[in-house]
């Protein structure tokens, strides 16, 4: 995190959009939102990831449509690549597809770029510090989504294989490891699955890794997804 010129520790974001003039806008808006700071910026997702080399963001503004490589293909290479940066998706589309797809790769937030400045900010707050940030469009085709995986089979065709990777049993979890799940599936952050729990946010993160452990699944936007397709939110 960077500090501001009152020390404050600030969240470092790069922007990452193929029109100047977007990342032109954003940059100035996010700019007068306290505790944020603009690190730099990049064209393609290429770039993105040269940049995020380079710059060790904690959080990545990724457009989805880009020239030479896409905001999910940026995303899921950054995700294999084990960096650091929380990814909120930012773009003007709500297809299923990308939505779906900006998950699977890792992404931890999926925004459209009509929101408010102020509510972009706490998004970029809410993925820094843990949680999972939904767009209340793109929520609605999760749950829409989960409903339809929760139909009986006969109804639907099988869910695609490829989507959400296989995991045992919920039973395989502890007690307490239920109750971080559900928690997580909510959007609380580890600072706050801890002060509900009474656990240190060290704990929480434990309990995170061994939840994707024994579940198979690759981060906590996963996780939340998981724990609401089996009726643990």
């Amino acid at each position: 995190m960077a500090a501001d010129e009152r020390g404050v520790e600030s969240i470092r974001v790069l922007i990452a959009d193929d029109q100047r003039l977007m990342r032109d806008g954003l940059r100035a808006l996010l700019e007068l939102q306290a505790g944020i700071a603009i690190v730099g910026e990049a064209g393609n997702g290429v770039e993105a990831l040269a940049r995020s080399a380079a710059l060790a963001p904690d959080v990545v503004l990724m457009d989805v449509r880009m020239r030479q490589m896409t905001g999910v293909e940026a995303t899921r290479a950054l995700r294999e690549r084990g960096e650091r940066p929380r990814i909120l998706i930012l773009t003007t589309f709500d297809d299923d597809q990308y939505v779906f797809d900006a998950l699977k790769a890792g992404a931890a937030g999926y925004v459209l770029k009509d929101l408010p400045a102020a509510d972009l900010a706490a998004a970029i707050r809410t993925v820094h510090g843990g949680g999972v940030h939904l767009d209340p469009a793109v929520a609605s085709k999760v749950v829409a989504e989960l409903s339809r995986l929760q139909t009986p089979a006969a109804a639907f065709p099988a869910p695609d294989p490829t989507r959400f990777p296989a995991s045992p049993l919920v039973e395989e979890l502890t007690p307490r490891e239920r109750e971080v799940l559900r928690l997580l599936a909510t959007g609380a952050s580890n600072r706050e699955i801890g002060a509900q729990l009474f656990i240190s946010e060290g704990t929480v993160k434990n309990h995170i890794s061994n939840i994707l452990g024994r579940l198979g699944l690759r981060d906590r936007t996963q996780a939340a997804i998981y724990a609401k397709e089996h009726g643990l939110s």
